[in-house]
């Protein structure tokens, strides 16, 4: 069983820059897949980015030159640097993880869920 812890969120305006982390607790396997999903207002909730047990990642076309996704593997952490930011990056960001490596890491099949941590971007 994992437990994912975020945080990191906040406030900033239009332009600025957050970096999230997430503790991912309990992982035993080499073979994984984390990243992080959002869901703006109103809208569904999509997957922003993702990495792998061998470090390659994906990412949502949106993101693309402006978020980076990167793990520390001593210390069971996911990061997101987020760059740029815009009124529309604005919702709650969910660090999740699973065993194994999806067809789709962008994909909502993710077993295992964080909280989440609020980003506010205003213009």
């Amino acid at each position: 069983q994992l437990q994912l812890v975020e945080s990191g969120g906040g406030s900033v305006q239009a332009g600025g820059s957050l970096r999230l982390s997430c503790v991912i607790y309990g992982y035993t396997y080499s073979s994984y897949c984390v990243g992080w999903f959002r869901q703006a207002p109103g809208k569904e909730r999509e997957g922003v980015a993702a990495i792998d047990h061998d470090g390659i990642a994906s990412y949502a076309d949106s993101v693309k030159g402006r978020f980076s996704i990167s793990k520390d593997n001593a210390k069971n952490t996911l990061y997101l640097q987020m760059n740029s930011l815009k009124p529309e990056d604005t919702g709650p960001y969910y660090c999740v993880a699973d065993y194994g490596v999806p067809v789709d890491p962008l994909g909502p099949g993710y077993n295992y869920w964080g909280q989440g941590t609020q980003v506010t971007v205003s213009s």
